[in-house]
């Protein structure tokens, strides 16, 4: 019988820690160029 353990938790947590580190990453960009649009998706009209 084989007993796989998993921390649902922590799971959580490090799905919360990826998209915060990308929501980031976006700001940081935006604000290292001084300009309002990086790429094609951020202008879409």
């Amino acid at each position: 019988m084989q007993v796989i353990n998993t921390n649902l938790m922590s799971l959580n947590a490090q799905g919360n820690l990826a998209g915060t580190q990308k929501d980031l990453s976006t700001a940081i960009q935006r604000l290292s160029t001084g300009l309002r649009v990086n790429s094609a998706k951020d202008d879409a009209a």
